[in-house]
């Protein structure tokens, strides 16, 4: 794993064959941030792909940006995105960043190049049908109240469909990688104090899916989440 300096990697994991508690109303968030540059990162893909079309869970692919310099921009990645992978870092206590990285609700952090440690952190890092509801209607999002609430509230938008990428340079020069739930906006669309709030959606982007992340601060726990 190509790494900037190690990140805290989960341990003893077990392979889950009972259902997760999971669904598609809860969906448990998985965050992959990789870049197209990185030699390691193409089995985190894979993965990743996998389990995109899960009902009960929503994945998603950030495409970071430190990498570029070794030969291949990466074509989806975003500043912002290496910011949300440094902010879940600094929110952990830990120094740096390395890539692959699959973090599962805001809550545990793994490599997610196998398959089985992946399942298995599904599993540990479940919220189950915790966190405050979240509704949708006239191109509105609404939280309800919860005692002691306070949370950013995002909005995600990705490209739900496979993109084939050619990469013609750097470590991974001659490959073709297949792209799953790429990002390709996140914007932070109000904050939450735990009384019942409203917000407003900014107007659909054609050939992209959305959802709503309810997030305990920048790199905390994800308290909710729904797509819409």
């Amino acid at each position: 794993m190509r790494m900037i300096l190690a990140g805290m990697l989960l341990s003893g994991f077990f392979f889950a064959t009972a259902a997760h508690a999971a669904d598609t109303l809860h969906p448990t968030v998985v965050e992959l941030y990789e870049s197209q540059g990185c030699l390691s990162c193409p089995p985190a893909n894979a993965v990743l792909n996998t389990i995109a079309g899960r009902p009960e869970l929503l994945a998603l692919n950030f495409g970071v940006t430190y990498w570029d310099y070794l030969g291949w921009k990466d074509s989806f990645a975003q500043p912002g995105f290496t910011q949300r992978q440094r902010d879940y870092a600094h929110a952990a206590g830990r120094d740096g960043l390395s890539t692959p990285q699959m973090i599962v609700n805001g809550r545990g952090v793994l490599v997610g190049s196998n398959a089985r440690e992946v399942d298995a952190a599904l599993t540990r890092f479940d919220r189950g049908a915790t966190g405050p509801e979240i509704g949708i209607a006239a191109h509105r999002v609404t939280v309800a109240a919860e005692p002691r609430g306070n949370a950013i509230i995002w909005l995600v938008r990705y490209d739900p469909h496979t993109i084939d990428v050619p990469i013609r340079a750097g470590e991974n020069g001659g490959r073709t990688l297949p792209h799953r739930n790429v990002v390709r906006q996140l914007t932070e669309i109000g904050r939450w104090n735990g009384l019942a709030a409203s917000f407003a959606l900014p107007a659909n982007m054609p050939g992209l899916e959305s959802a709503i992340l309810v997030q305990a601060g920048r790199g905390g726990p994800i308290l909710a989440a729904r797509r819409i």
